[in-house]
């Protein structure tokens, strides 16, 4: 087909498709119904836009088209027709939960699908998973490797959540002001697995996503206008566009990775780290900190330094300290251990990594081989350093980190020799 044609439907698609989802979710009610005619339209535009042209509006195009198909399935299945009118009079009797925003800018409509996926009546686990496969368009391997599980574990929970959605009759809707707050934590983990996938993707050509990572930070911005006073919802988006801030300094002219060592700071976003900076100072104001707020704290002392020999350590060590506090993961500690080399040298971080070796979390997580790897090489335990940069390779995703994990490899296994 015509690569203009194909370009404008990936790009549509990958703009538009939780928009195009949620607004079908939102008229018919059905979430299955919804990705079916979504993706039929996305097959629509594949065969008629080579031939008569894209559209000037072609997100509205495949919309229009979603909302035909989904009226012919319906008129062919009266029954199924039945059931959706009853979940579409419960969704309308609920009424707008949000008033007007003053300035017109109203919520997102895919706002009250983040909150239907993110509802306590689903598993825990279920409901980023099904957000960040609806909402965020990532394929089911890409999710499941964004939660550390396999992906048939993965396709199971995304099904079981679409079922007890459909079964539960919950509506698609933004709660009520004083449900908000209850609901509100997984939405914020839910957005911050959108940003961790496109600020370190898990498959794929390359190292960063950044539509995925803007999105998240758009989303975020929103949340903020609709929860102005909940503090985490301020600290989650200043830790993302601190993060986001070194996107450019992340990668070199070919794509391949550039360590926080030996970034070229001047290519950090200063902008958005000022911004970062001053939301870091309201998220840990007026009360205990939360575990957003301390890690955007973390992202704002690396942000402040000149490089990484300036960097406070001691001082990220303590705030590393209060985060496993409030999230005891082994994911922190492995960043924690992380800390503690760059503060008291490689053995002492070593020790750190060996105490989570049994961790069954860490076993499938490539940065923990790669960063073991790191500091047997700093302590010229070459032969061990190459074993673990094999183990990182074997897990890791994208090509620029197999790159990079190639040449390490190869480094130590060449000083290995040497010795």
């Amino acid at each position: 087909m015509d690569e203009r044609a194909a370009g404008a439907v990936e790009a549509v698609f990958r703009e538009e498709r939780g928009r195009l989802l949620a607004s079908l979710v939102h008229r018919f009610g059905d979430l299955d119904l919804a990705e079916d005619v979504a993706s039929e339209a996305i097959e629509a535009a594949l065969e008629h836009w080579p031939r008569r042209g894209v559209p000037a509006r072609p997100g509205a195009w495949l919309l229009t088209t979603a909302r035909r198909r989904a009226v012919d399935r319906l008129r062919r299945d009266q029954a199924y027709a039945a059931r959706i009118a009853l979940l579409q009079a419960e969704a309308d009797r609920a009424g707008p939960a949000m008033p007007p925003d003053p300035d017109g800018d109203l919520p997102d409509e895919r706002l009250s699908l983040f909150f239907t996926c993110a509802h306590p009546a689903l598993p825990a686990e279920d409901r980023g998973a099904l957000t960040l496969r609806c909402l965020a368009g990532l394929a089911t391997p890409e999710v499941a490797r964004a939660y550390l599980v396999p992906v048939p574990t993965m396709a199971q929970r995304i099904v079981r959540a679409k079922k007890k959605i459909r079964d539960a009759r919950i509506p698609f809707r933004v709660p009520g002001p004083d449900e908000l707050p209850q609901r509100l934590p997984g939405v914020l983990q839910v957005v911050y697995s959108i940003f961790t996938e496109g600020y370190a993707a898990s498959t794929g050509p390359h190292l960063q996503r950044l539509d995925l990572a803007e999105e998240a930070i758009r989303l975020a911005r929103i949340l903020r206008r609709l929860l102005p006073a909940e503090r985490e919802v301020t600290g989650l988006l200043a830790l993302m566009l601190l993060v986001h801030a070194r996107r450019d300094a992340r990668t070199g002219p070919d794509g391949g990775v550039v360590l926080l060592d030996d970034q070229d700071r001047g290519r950090w976003d200063r902008a958005m780290i000022e911004e970062g900076r001053q939301l870091v100072v309201t998220a840990l104001t007026g009360g205990p900190p939360g575990p957003y707020g301390v890690q955007a704290a973390i992202a704002a002392l690396h942000g402040e330094a000149a490089d990484v020999a300036t960097t406070d350590w001691p001082q990220v060590v303590a705030l590393y300290d209060v985060l496993l506090v409030l999230t005891p993961s082994p994911v922190v500690a492995l960043n924690r251990a992380a800390a503690v080399a760059m503060r008291d040298g490689p053995a002492a971080g070593l020790a750190l990594l060996d105490e989570l070796a049994d961790e069954p979390r860490l076993r499938a997580y490539h940065p923990f081989a790669a960063a073991r790897a790191d500091l047997l090489s700093r302590l010229g335990r070459f032969a061990e350093a190459a074993a673990a940069y094999r183990q990182a390779l074997d897990l890791a995703g994208t090509e620029p980190e197999r790159a990079y994990l190639r040449s390490r490899l190869e480094s130590a296994e060449l000083s290995a020799s040497d010795g």
